[in-house]
C-alpha cells in the first residue's frame, strides 16, 4: 500500500531525540529549533514525561468518556493554577483543529449566530469550520466554502467593527501570535478594542492559542501579554510534547449541556498523563520564563545579523525575514549545519524549538546561521 503524498520530505529519519537535539539513523545529531512544529514543549524524551506515560499505560490506556476519569480533573486543577485561568471550565480532545472547531460550534451555540470574523494570514486549522477561516484558498475544499467566513486585514479595528454591527456573528477568531502566516503578533490595542467590541455586538472573542499558547510566548498565552479576557481559548501543540492532545478554556458564563460537545480520544489516561507531566516540568523547570529570557536572548542577537528585513515574535515563536526566498539558507542549516529550524512561506525562517532552549544552543545558532549566510552572499556575488 502506498502513503497518500501530501508531505514533501526531508531525506533524514530521525531515531532518538533527547532536550533540544534529535539523532538520524546515520547517527547525525540535528539541533532542533523547529520543535516538529512548536509541538515539543518541554524537550524531547523527557524522563518524567516517558516515566508518567509508561507507568499510566502498565495500568490503563484508555476508556471512554462514560467514565470518571480523575486524571481529567487533575490536568485540569493544574492548568488553572499555571495559566491563571482557574475559573475557566476545560474540554479535552485530540488537536489544534478539533479544538478550534469545537470553540466555533460552542460560539454558534451560545449566540445562535452562523457567522465568523477570522484575519488575513490566519491559520486555524484544516477540518470543515476552521478550514473556512483560514486565509488558504488552496486547502479550502468546495465542500467547505461558506458565506458565513469573514476574513478581514489584521489590526484594521473599523473594519471589524463595521461587520461586528450587524450582530449576526457568533464568533471572532484570532491567533495569539500568528504562526504559519509569518509570526505576525496582533498589536495589543488592536486586541483590546477587538474584546470590547465583541462584547458590546454580542459575538464570543475566540483566542487560537494552538501554536502561541502554552508557554511558547514567553506567558503561558500570548493574549495575557494584554488585559484581554477572552471567551474561550483554544489550545494543542505544546500541550502534549507529542502525544496528540487539545483543548478548549471556556469562560464561565458559558454553560454546558450534556451532548453538547463529545469525543472519543479525548482526554483519555495517556493524553491525560502526558498532559500532566508537561505541567509539571514546566513549573519545576520554569520553562515559560526560560522562554521569555533565552527568547530575548534570541531576539537581541538576531538583531545583529545584516541582511535581515525583519524580526518578529516573542518568546521562543520568532520569525526571521528575508528580501530573499530562504529555502536556501534552510536547506544549508539542516544539510550542511544540522540545525532543523521552520519556514512561513518563501521568506521567512521560523524558529519554534523547546521550552528548555539554552542560551548556549542559541549562541551555537547565530555563529552557525552568520556562516550560513555569510557563504550564500559569497556564493551569490560569484554567479554575479
Amino acid at each position: 500500500m502506498k502513503l497518500f503524498d501530501v508531505y514533501p520530505l526531508f531525506d533524514i529519519t530521525p531515531v532518538t531525540a533527547e532536550g533540544c537535539y534529535v539523532w538520524d539513523d546515520a547517527g547525525n545529531r540535528y539541533l532542533d529549533l523547529y520543535g516538529g512544529h512548536a509541538v515539543i514543549s518541554i524537550g524531547h524524551s523527557h524522563p518524567v514525561y516517558v516515566s508518567k506515560i509508561s507507568e499510566q499505560l502498565q495500568q490503563i490506556g484508555f476508556y471512554s468518556n462514560s467514565v470518571k476519569i480523575p486524571q481529567q480533573q487533575e490536568l485540569a486543577d493544574k492548568l488553572g493554577q499555571l495559566s491563571g485561568l482557574d475559573d475557566y471550565q476545560l474540554f479535552l480532545c485530540n488537536s489544534g483543529a478539533e479544538a478550534n472547531e469545537n470553540a466555533l460550534k460552542l460560539a454558534s451555540f451560545a449566540t445562535g449566530r452562523k457567522k465568523v470574523i477570522s484575519f488575513k494570514r490566519g491559520f486555524h486549522g484544516r477540518t470543515s469550520a476552521v478550514v473556512s477561516v483560514t486565509d488558504n484558498p488552496r486547502i479550502i475544499a468546495p465542500l467547505n466554502e461558506t458565506d458565513n467566513a469573514v476574513i478581514l486585514p489584521l489590526n484594521d479595528i473599523k473594519t471589524v467593527e463595521a461587520h461586528l454591527k450587524a450582530e449576526d456573528v457568533a464568533a471572532v477568531i484570532i491567533e495569539g501570535i500568528q504562526g504559519i502566516g509569518g509570526i505576525h503578533v496582533p498589536d495589543p490595542d488592536f486586541l483590546e478594542r477587538l474584546s470590547v467590541l465583541c462584547k458590546r455586538y454580542g459575538s464570543l472573542l475566540v483566542l487560537d492559542e494552538i501554536q502561541s499558547g502554552y508557554g511558547r510566548s514567553g506567558k503561558f498565552f500570548a493574549f495575557q501579554y494584554t488585559n484581554v479576557r477572552p471567551d474561550i481559548i483554544a489550545m494543542a501543540k505544546g500541550m502534549g510534547n507529542g502525544f496528540p492532545i487539545g483543548g478548549v478554556l471556556i469562560s464561565p458564563e458559558l454553560k454546558p449541556w450534556h451532548g453538547m460537545l463529545g469525543t472519543t480520544f479525548g482526554g483519555n489516561y495517556l493524553a491525560c498523563a502526558a498532559g500532566i507531566a508537561v505541567l509539571d516540568i514546566m513549573e519545576q523547570e520554569n520553562l515559560v520564563v526560560n522562554a521569555q529570557n533565552v527568547g530575548d536572548f534570541l531576539l537581541e542577537e538576531l538583531s545583529g545579523i545584516s541582511g535581515v528585513k525583519e524580526i518578529r515574535g516573542k518568546g521562543l515563536m520568532i520569525g526571521i525575514e528575508f528580501e530573499e526566498e530562504v529555502k536556501p539558507i534552510r536547506q544549508k542549516l539542516l544539510f550542511e549545519e544540522k540545525i532543523f529550524t521552520g519556514v512561513s512561506g518563501a521568506h521567512i525562517i521560523r524558529l519554534l524549538p523547546p521550552l528548555s532552549l539554552t542560551v548556549e544552543q542559541v549562541s551555537y545558532f547565530i555563529e552557525k546561521f552568520e556562516k550560513v549566510l555569510s557563504e550564500l552572499r559569497v556564493h551569490s556575488n560569484e554567479i554575479d
